[in-house]
């Protein structure tokens, strides 16, 4: 593979050239009882855009807005050089009723707040970040083409959103001449394929390029977690959830998931990498990837990170990988690759399918 953060990649439907791994800077503050200080963060940043990178990754609440503000500073002398992205939904402020959610008001304002503190007149890419079941889609896709129409957002794109609701929406917008989607953030990774059920292949056929967040699994990938973290605690000193907790309280960390982060190990010590690059070259090798998202909290961290890009696979490495994280596709997709399918379908009929 060998890629570079210069070897750059299109976003989508879009002409929008973004590096193959992006910036996630959830990571940038302390707010949230982890994280990266500022003098820590910046580091971060300018070393990945010292080599190439372009492709920024923000919220509107990380870090309770700490963030957004950050990259507001740092950017102060390159903005035009980089692709921001940001999201809105989630809750602003609680208690009040309107500061979350997808609809329109929320979405004004949270992107006037973003571009405020991004210390900037407009946003490459906004994402809706967490689908909420309650606003017509029509609402919210004539929201982002009146905000891409004003000049302040200049591409659109789906996060946590499910795969029926953003075919739908990108033929609504297709229909009537608005904004496409361009871009679909999920987790993925190789503890969490089953985006490969519906997401990915809607993603590819609808013209949205997948950015996986989370492509190591929490660090489960790493190789820092061993079979005796599985009775860890769910509560930290503090009250709130320990990283170690926090895994097990999303599925994170599991038997099966350790059995899967062994085969990274043994695959990273055959090719003299580590686990992590090797968790993050795999996701790279879905042809509907576009850029996994990085979240470093030190440069030694990013460091690693960045060397996936370097990782070359065998075959066999790839084929030991599917194999220890295989997932069902479930229906209708297992009867749709079956024989019986294609016996019914074609017959004895060859045909070479060359999407």
């Amino acid at each position: 593979m060998s890629l570079t953060l210069d070897t750059y990649r299109l976003l989508g439907r879009s002409g929008l050239r973004v590096s193959p791994l992006a910036l996630g800077a959830a990571t940038f503050g302390t707010d949230w009882g982890w994280g990266a200080e500022q003098d820590e963060a910046r580091k971060l940043f300018d070393n990945y855009v010292e080599r190439g990178g372009n492709f920024i990754d923000t919220a509107d609440t990380y870090t309770d807005g700490t963030s957004e503000r950050m990259l507001g500073e740092f950017t102060r002398d390159n903005r035009e050089s980089l692709v921001l992205a940001t999201k809105y939904s989630t809750l602003r402020r609680p208690g009040d009723p309107n500061s979350g959610g997808p609809h329109r008001k929320n979405m004004f304002r949270s992107v006037e707040t973003s571009l405020r503190r991004l210390n900037t007149d407009y946003l490459d890419l906004l994402y809706l970040h967490v689908w909420d079941f309650t606003t017509p889609v029509e609402e919210i896709l004539r929201g982002m083409d009146d905000l891409v129409r004003q000049g302040k957002v200049l591409h659109v794109a789906m996060s946590n959103v499910p795969a029926w609701q953003v075919s739908r929406m990108q033929a609504i917008a297709d229909l009537r001449g608005w904004s496409p989607l361009v871009a679909l953030q999920i987790e993925y990774s190789l503890i969490q394929r089953t985006g490969e059920r519906d997401l990915i292949p809607m993603a590819r056929e609808m013209g949205l390029g997948v950015m996986p967040y989370s492509p190591l699994g929490g660090g489960v990938l790493t190789g820092k977690y061993s079979r005796d973290d599985l009775t860890a605690t769910t509560v930290g000193s503090d009250g709130g959830p320990p990283r170690k907790g926090h895994n097990l309280t999303l599925g994170n960390l599991s038997e099966h998931n350790l059995a899967i982060a062994d085969v990274v190990k043994e695959v990273a010590t055959e090719l003299g990498r580590t686990p992590g690059q090797v968790g993050l070259a795999w996701t790279l090798q879905n042809p509907g990837v576009t850029a996994p998202i990085i979240g470093a909290r030190t440069v030694a961290q990013l460091e690693d990170n960045l060397g996936a890009l370097e990782v070359d696979f065998t075959a066999s490495q790839l084929a030991r990988l599917d194999e220890a994280s295989a997932i069902g596709l479930g229906i209708p997709h297992n009867l749709l690759t079956s024989d019986f399918a294609r016996i019914q379908t074609r017959g004895d009929m060859k045909l070479e399918a060359r999407r």
